[in-house]
């Protein structure tokens, strides 16, 4: 799904102070049902993150997370059955995920010798059963399970959503009779910073393809909506670098993009919400 930049800060205005929970995505989906649930899904976790990050300082002060140790502990005291750390994270518009992990680190520093190392917090987190206290143990679980933006549930959900994408891509490439290179096999070769994919002929010589009379030599598959803030980190950190060691190339995002943001065709980065079906393949005889 490709949006204007008016379109997509449409939705996102939408999407000023409303909690991360699976609630506000339907309401989303109610107000903008043209647009694909995972696109809205993308969004949505995208604004809410950039949102964590111009607030994320102010949940971090000793003062901050002593206030939110105590209202556990009040809470808790009260009905410990009740979504209490779920509840607070809502109330304080901070990732439910995030304010279990303050609780937890806070709640392990008061009841062991050792601070908890980063390895242990992760490790509870992702499995809240090894929490020497039950009523933690379940306040942080609720807390990993309504999050839909933070986590290591989300994380896996994630990793999971771009492997399949890959597989996707990989497939329609292999149905195409399109020769390449993976990942794994560039890093084999040495390469520290590659594409998913570069295309190669079945011997030695590169065959790139032609899309929209466009030329590209090595394709990247992005389980994601282009946002502006998104899409130039990724041209500063990876496109660019794909672009000086490879030439051209073409970055899909599956779950759509910012229209405006596809203005580097004639530098040599195009961008597509699907596999390109209008594609040339061109080979080169060797001389």
């Amino acid at each position: 799904m490709i949006l204007t930049k008016a379109q997509y800060e449409e939705i996102a205005q939408c999407l000023v102070s409303v909690p991360p929970t699976r609630q506000s995505l339907r309401k989303l989906k109610q107000r903008f049902p043209s647009q694909s649930q995972a696109t809205l899904l993308s969004i949505f976790s995208q604004e809410y993150q950039k949102h964590i990050k111009r607030t994320h300082a102010k949940h971090h002060t000793s003062e901050a997370i002593e206030s939110y140790y105590q209202r556990y502990l009040n809470g808790v005291v009260k009905n410990g059955a009740a979504p209490v750390l779920l509840d607070l994270a809502n109330e304080v518009d901070y990732a439910p995920s995030l304010m279990a992990r303050l609780i937890l680190e806070r709640f392990l520093q008061e009841h062991e010798e050792t601070a908890p190392s980063k390895s242990v917090i992760n490790s509870m987190l992702r499995d809240p059963s090894q929490i020497p206290d039950g009523v933690l143990a379940n306040q942080v679980y609720q807390c990993i399970v309504n999050d839909c933006c933070y986590g290591p549930l989300v994380d896996c959900i994630k990793h999971a959503i771009g492997h399949e994408h890959e597989v996707l891509l990989r497939d329609l490439l292999l149905e195409k009779n399109l020769s390449f290179l993976d990942e794994d096999q560039l890093r084999a070769k040495g390469y520290d910073k590659t594409p998913d994919f570069i295309l190669q002929v079945p011997v030695v010589m590169l065959c790139p393809l032609a899309v929209e009379g466009h030329i590209i030599h090595w394709i990247e598959s992005k389980a994601s909506f282009g946002d502006e803030c998104s899409h130039h980190a990724y041209l500063h950190d990876q496109f660019w670098s794909y672009w000086n060691r490879f030439g051209p190339g073409l970055v899909i995002y599956w779950y759509g993009f910012i229209q405006e943001l596809d203005c580097n065709r004639e530098r040599g980065i195009l961008l597509k919400a699907c596999f390109p079906t209008n594609i040339v393949t061109l080979c080169h005889s060797i001389a």
